[in-house]
């Protein structure tokens, strides 16, 4: 059975052209956003260093920083600086090129599998996926709303674009007519098919999913959203902690706050678990959140 054509393009995406020692090239897809998609940039630099790292190594930590916006027109290239090999952690420098300008840079860690210490945050009470309706339904309904009609085309057709990740929020929120909320939310997420066997090709994934909804959350207390007039909404870093391994071809719970706004940024903090109630992975990012309306110091 063949495997659906956006998580295919995503898989490819992610298996990098190598250009020489620690140097490889990569693609981009529009996914209907002014610029790269920045889980990508992310999935795609964690490929990268892991090319470079024995594979009994998994990576367990990653820090970026988003430095400028993403060409979707141009590849992007690579660059992996073998910063340290330790007798139990490997360390990587990735630096994402286009037009000779880096676009992000990276610092991802890999450690050896070993014994220790073992604790967790519960997992969340909340529905499970087969109880809440798909995002892809719920968009339908959005798309129908007075708002969406005075939207771009381009942007419409972006919100109907296929994705190789379905999500199924536990408290919807039509983007289009934001509603100021607590800064939470909860999503189960899993790619749209299959995907092979492999360890890390799982953790690449996660990194990708990873950067979707989360910023958004530090938008809800302000009742704004990506799609409201006169905002600019940018990730300016992300940082991801691997804690187990975790299928991301099966329902993923993606528990989010956001503690903190101030100075046109957002702190939105994440939680993965898998349906077992095991925390897979933590994440965190800070974002910009402009309204480009109001005078700049």
């Amino acid at each position: 059975m063949s495997m659906d054509a956006a998580l295919a393009m995503l898989i490819a995406q992610l298996d990098l052209e190598r250009l020489e020692d620690n140097l490889f090239r990569g693609q981009s897809a529009d996914i209907g956003g002014k610029s790269v998609f920045g889980g990508q940039v992310i999935g795609q630099a964690l490929v990268a260093a892991g090319r470079t790292v024995d594979t009994t190594r998994v990576p367990h930590s990653l820090h970026a920083y988003f430095l400028l916006p993403g060409d979707m027109a141009a590849p992007i290239v690579y660059e992996v600086d073998r910063i340290r090999d330790g007798r139990s952690f490997t360390a990587r420098r990735v630096q994402a090129i286009q037009h000779g300008r880096p676009i992000l840079s990276m610092i991802a860690s890999f450690q050896t599998s070993e014994p220790g210490f073992a604790h967790q945050f519960p997992m969340p009470q909340v529905p499970s996926p087969e109880e809440l309706q798909p995002f892809a339904q719920l968009r339908e309904g959005w798309l129908a709303t007075a708002e969406a009609q005075a939207l771009p085309e381009r942007m419409r057709e972006a919100m109907r674009r296929p994705s190789p990740i379905e999500f199924r929020p536990v408290e919807p929120r039509n983007p289009l007519r934001p509603a100021p909320g607590e800064p939470r939310q909860a999503i189960w997420f899993r790619t749209i098919d299959r995907v092979p066997d492999d360890p890390m090709l799982h953790r690449c994934l996660l990194a990708y999913a990873s950067d979707h909804n989360l910023m958004p959350t530090a938008l809800v207390p302000h009742g704004k959203s990506w799609f409201s007039p006169g905002m600019m909404v940018a990730s300016l870093d992300h940082a991801l902690w691997f804690h187990r391994d975790g299928r991301v071809d099966d329902w993923l719970l993606y528990s989010m706050d956001s503690p903190s706004a101030q100075g046109a940024r957002g702190l939105a903090r994440g939680l993965i678990h898998d349906r077992q109630g095991r925390l897979v992975a933590s994440v965190a990012q800070e974002g910009l959140m402009r309204d480009i309306g109001s005078p700049q110091s």
